[in-house]
């Protein structure tokens, strides 16, 4: 067995000072670096179009509501269990009405409104139209600082114009988004089998808990009242529709000062559309019409379920046809209550028209 053994060697001679020198060095620091932030390159001034966007919000947000509400429901196993839902409005007057969507608040027991950073405030809803997917709610309690949403008008707006969108989408709080008005004159199924006419289309982002927040024109008025996406996935796809300020301007005092809205109409009582399409019939089929009132006036007759006669088929008003019973609505609502309107009616294979004035079938 051999062990192995170290052997020490002598350093040359030329060697040995310059062994001895290098030791006598001091050894270099190990380097790191040291980050430092960098430096800010100046912005700018902001685009005259970006400072118009920020005063616009902040003057407007304000006013814009985060409403939640508490309902009732029966559970699983026949108990009752309380859930809550959320949607926007904003303040209408200052004497503490807010203006939201009817559906946001359908069947709530209790209605809290959020407005700017404030603690929520209990409200009660005075006065709600499902026809027109409206409702209107008043402060418990009136802070001094309400400040009212600025009026526009609906009948001028231009396709390509500018809109802007305030909500609470998702409950994420006075979220501002923007786009274009898309089309106008769109429809909007609500209630009752009622569509709302005039309706603006808009690609400004509208996600749950939009609903009922204000749409605004670049002048910050109220030009709408948004309402409605149309999405497969329940999320914003570019289609969202507004309840236009026209029609809101007529409904909302009704419902402030009668808790409901005015409803126009001619004393007639339609038979179910889905019964008229099945039988494959194009119109208005009537099943009553009232005494005394503007149809009975024009000799309207209605469906005679003893004979079977189909009686007189509303087809068109004012020369636009009315395949449906939302069509009829809908240009009933167009002419508005006090107007006459003409009717073309069908029965069998004979055509007439009749004047008919429209009334509030809640007057």
């Amino acid at each position: 067995m051999k062990i192995a053994r170290s052997v020490s060697r002598p350093v040359p001679a030329g060697l040995a000072p310059l062994l001895a020198a290098l030791l006598l060095l001091p050894l270099p620091a190990c380097s790191r670096e040291t980050a430092a932030p960098r430096p800010v390159s100046p912005r700018g001034a902001l685009t005259s179009e970006e400072q118009a966007v920020i005063s616009l919000f902040e003057q407007s947000s304000a006013s814009v509501a985060y409403i939640t509400t508490e309902m009732v429901q029966r559970g699983v196993f026949g108990g009752a269990e309380v859930s809550q839902g959320a949607g926007s409005g904003f303040v209408w007057d200052a004497t503490g009405h807010v203006v939201t969507n009817f559906h946001v608040v359908k069947g709530a027991r209790r209605v809290f409104v959020q407005l700017d950073a404030g603690r929520p405030i209990e409200a009660e809803v005075v006065g709600g139209a499902p026809e027109y997917d409206l409702a209107v709610l008043r402060l418990a309690s009136v802070p001094r600082s309400l400040r009212p949403v600025p009026l526009g008008s609906s009948r001028d707006l231009r396709i390509g114009q500018t809109v802007y969108a305030i909500g609470n989408p998702f409950g994420l709080q006075r979220t501002l988004t923007k786009g274009l008005v898309s089309a106008l004159d769109r429809e909007l199924p609500t209630a009752n089998f009622r569509e709302v006419a005039g309706v603006i289309q808009t690609d400004a982002a509208i996600n749950p808990g939009n609903s009922g927040g204000p749409l605004l024109d670049s002048a910050g008025r109220l030009i709408g009242v948004n309402s409605a996406i149309r999405s497969t996935s329940g999320s914003s796809s570019g289609i969202g529709f507004a309840i236009p300020v026209d029609l809101v301007n007529r409904v909302v005092p009704s419902l402030i000062n009668r808790g409901q809205a005015p409803l126009p109409g001619i004393g007639v009582t339609p038979i179910s559309p889905d019964q008229v399409a099945r039988a494959g019939i194009s119109g208005v089929v009537l099943g009553a019409v009232g005494r005394g009132t503007p149809a009975a006036s024009a000799g309207l007759q209605p469906y005679n379920p003893q004979t079977g006669d189909l009686g007189d088929i509303i087809v068109a008003v004012n020369g636009r046809t009315v395949p449906t019973l939302s069509g009829f609505v809908s240009e009933l609502e167009r002419a508005g209550i006090g107007a006459t309107v003409e009717l073309t009616v069908r029965r069998g294979d004979k055509e007439r028209r009749v004047r008919v004035k429209v009334i509030d079938l809640r007057g």
